[in-house]
């Protein structure tokens, strides 16, 4: 199954629980799919390398080859998530990549269904979750991940310690690869938390590429919140001004500012 993408995933190990999720959400896709995943830390050392991935390879055995590691030292506070993710749609070989946030699963069948509407031409991008209330917020622990991985990874397992909630443009979005790269990528000027995603809604569907969703739901494992992934972002007023301005462009508009920016030019050349 899904044996045409690749899971590009932007890594900074900053809780227990965040490490918790990271291995749970790898070893789901490496043991339901065939899909390719690409997973680029950035810290000052790799809690990934140390701890998370001999647990995977223990988990999924000879499927963990597969998984591609990148490990980059940076003693940067901020992690600069647009920019990492660029960084892996250009390792990436498959046709369909699938921004992915470490925290989230789908139902099986919406990653099938997300990369057949992006091979068969029906979409550029593809939202796997429905808008409004198709999230559930896990609250995990270690034995409800265990629970859940012993039931054969059985979804149900997650909602006993769920609630429902809104679901809107984050946790993950397939894209055709070169529509991606064409679109303009994720734009490097947002960064760490906030307004990123909401951009990227914008972006791709006022420049008219084929967005669509599905309606299905997104488990979201809860996590601690640090600087990179809550309003606390020393970034946050800036990236709400950049979203602000380019909200405001038209079509046209949109294509000449992306055409002029200096990331897209050095990943295009």
């Amino acid at each position: 199954m899904i044996e045409n993408t690749t899971f590009i995933v932007p890594l900074r190990i900053e809780s227990t629980d965040r490490l918790r999720n990271v291995i749970v959400s790898t070893c789901y896709i490496l043991d339901n799919t065939d899909a390719k995943v690409i997973i680029q830390e950035v810290d000052t050392a790799s809690t990934f390398g140390a701890t998370a991935l001999p647990q995977i390879q223990e988990c999924v055995g000879d499927k963990a080859n597969r998984l591609k590691h990148v490990f980059e030292e940076s003693k940067d506070q901020i992690f600069h998530r647009t920019r990492i993710l660029n960084d892996m749609t250009m390792m990436a070989e498959t046709p369909v990549v699938v921004n992915y946030d470490c925290d989230i699963l789908l139902p099986l069948e919406s990653y099938q269904q997300a990369e057949e509407r992006i091979l068969d031409g029906t979409y550029d991008v593809v939202y796997p979750y429905g808008d409004g209330d198709w999230q559930y917020q896990i609250f995990a622990d270690d034995e409800l991940v265990s629970n859940f991985i012993n039931a054969d990874y059985d979804l149900s397992e997650l909602k006993k310690k769920s609630r429902v909630y809104d679901a809107k443009y984050g946790f993950c979005q397939f894209f055709n690869r070169e529509k991606y790269i064409e679109g303009g990528l994720e734009n490097e000027h947002f960064i760490a938390y906030g307004y990123e995603d909401n951009e990227r809604w914008y972006r791709f569907n006022t420049m008219g590429y084929n967005v669509g969703r599905l309606d299905a739901h997104v488990y979201h494992l809860e996590h601690a919140r640090t600087a990179n992934s809550w309003f606390s972002n020393p970034y946050i007023d800036k990236n709400k001004n950049l979203y602000e301005k380019i909200n405001g462009m038209n079509r046209e508009e949109l294509k000449e500012y992306y055409s002029n920016l200096d990331y897209v030019k050095l990943r295009t050349r």
